[in-house]
């Protein structure tokens, strides 16, 4: 890692050259989502997608059991109890730049994802678990409902009416065949597969990387001819391609440009 960046007390923030690493840290509650880690959370998740050294996200969790079990549940129950809103609902906007941000995001899935931790990994753009990497979409089980506007995205419609229907467990391998988990990897290899895939995309070209993520996102539920206009509107716009001399200088090189 370059190292950490600024302190904070319910998150670990690192860098590894253009890659920033997030890490939830309240290890001892499971990680659990409790107002100030997601103020922490979001507040420095909006710093890094605004900073122009930072070409990709990964999210994690400390400790080798959940990502995050979900809500802390003794404080919903506080601020229920003083009419104030739980901090989904507080903070649903900020799940949604989450998963509309500009940068690339990687969740580096390393235990339970629960309820609002359930929420949080799906809102991420690609997601690597390991074995004891569980999801629950817990709304139904506790009168609530979320997810519906982003896990049809991942898992298509018939998996998310049963995966929200029901809140059952879902495990890493049922997880991995619906898409729910990019790549299942041995719990030690859970980080440094995420990195690596970030930093593969970290090499790419920036501005055409979150060109294809701008893309998928505008033309998301689109039709299929509207998908292909968008994209040639934006090839003929502000995602006009390198000059060849350019974006093949290395190749061209090698061959004494031939």
């Amino acid at each position: 890692m370059t190292g950490h960046t600024d302190e904070h007390k319910y998150l670990d923030v690192s860098r590894d050259g253009a890659v920033a690493v997030v890490a939830l840290n309240r290890p001892r509650a499971l990680n659990a989502l409790s107002f100030a880690l997601l103020q922490e959370f979001f507040s420095a998740f909006a710093a890094l997608d605004a900073d122009g050294d930072i070409a990709v996200i990964v999210v994690t969790g400390t400790g080798d059991r959940a990502f995050s079990a979900g809500a802390d549940i003794k404080e919903l129950a506080r601020l229920h109890d003083e009419g104030k809103p739980s901090p989904t609902i507080h903070f649903a906007e900020a799940f949604w730049a989450l998963a509309d941000s500009s940068k690339p995001t990687i969740g580096a899935l390393n235990g339970l994802c629960y309820g609002g931790g359930a929420l949080l990994a799906s809102a991420l753009d690609m997601r690597v678990g390991c074995r004891r990497t569980e999801f629950r979409f817990l709304g139904v089980a506790h009168g609530r409902i979320n997810s519906t506007w982003l896990l049809p995205s991942i898992v298509g419609l018939p998996a998310a009416r049963e995966l929200l229907f029901t809140g059952s467990v879902v495990e890493a391998s049922h997880a991995y065949r619906i898409g729910l988990l990019n790549h299942l990897v041995e719990p030690e290899d859970v980080r440094p597969a995420a990195m690596e895939l970030a930093l593969t995309i970290a090499g790419n070209d920036q501005r055409m990387v979150q060109g294809a993520k701008r893309l998928l996102h505008e033309t998301h539920g689109a039709t299929w001819r509207q998908m292909f206009e968008n994209e040639r509107r934006a090839q003929e716009g502000d995602l006009k391609g390198t000059p060849p001399k350019e974006a093949f200088a290395d190749f061209l090189a090698r061959r004494g440009g031939e």
